[in-house]
């Protein structure tokens, strides 16, 4: 009884941290995402039929690590597609499923898919941009968006403009390794609102890799 009680009491004084039971629940209870595995999608119009996880919701507390138990599921081998549909959500979370998309070679899209593999657009903004750029090759799908905007953080910090630089210094230096140009921060630092880039923006910041019109 008094190891029961022990637990209980350390688990209850756990879930009292910042952002814990937003961890439990997002791990426990209910993930803020739905995924659906896909056969086979044509991605590139070339009539290659490519596996794809095709995942849509926000980006919570655990999310990365449900993100490499789903991949690990799907059995995606490299040049097999991660399509994406999310508002956004927790930016540490998406650097590493993006980091994760990149070490297992995987290719990017945002679009959602019917149960034959036919993509539909769909929209990725905020930390899915972060997820997006992981792909090895990122794919612009005709009708989706892509939006970004300036990242600040919801937890109380002493200095807010030392970590307004952090995370900016953080986005820079993850957008950089995946090959996107600088610039992309600062399309996100002229806005807190959604800024929707153009398909010729995304391009020319190197964001989208294989445009919708080129196979």
């Amino acid at each position: 009884m008094l190891l029961l009680s022990s637990v209980a009491i350390q688990a209850y004084r756990d879930l009292l941290t910042p952002g814990a039971w937003d961890f439990w629940r997002e791990t426990y209870i209910a993930a803020s995402k739905t995924l659906a595995v896909i056969p086979e999608v044509d991605i590139d119009g070339m009539g290659r039929g490519r596996r794809a996880l095709a995942i849509n919701g926000k980006i919570g507390s655990a999310s990365a690590s449900w993100f490499r138990d789903r991949l690990s599921e799907a059995r995606l081998a490299p040049g097999d597609v991660v399509l994406l549909s999310s508002p956004g959500g927790a930016l540490n979370q998406a650097a590493i499923m993006g980091e994760v998309i990149r070490t297992r070679g995987l290719v990017t899209a945002v679009a959602t898919a019917d149960a034959s593999g036919k993509l539909r657009p769909a929209s990725c903004a905020s930390a899915c941009v972060l997820v997006y750029a992981g792909g090895q090759t990122r794919y612009g799908i005709a009708g989706s968006r892509l939006g970004v905007h300036r990242f600040t953080t919801s937890t109380p910090v002493s200095d807010p403009l030392a970590e307004a630089q952090r995370i900016q210094g953080m986005v820079l230096g993850y957008m950089t390794k995946m090959g996107v140009s600088s610039g992309i921060v600062e399309a996100m630092s002229q806005t807190s609102d959604i800024r929707w880039l153009n398909p010729k923006e995304a391009l020319a910041l190197n964001l989208i890799t294989r445009p919708a019109d080129r196979p």
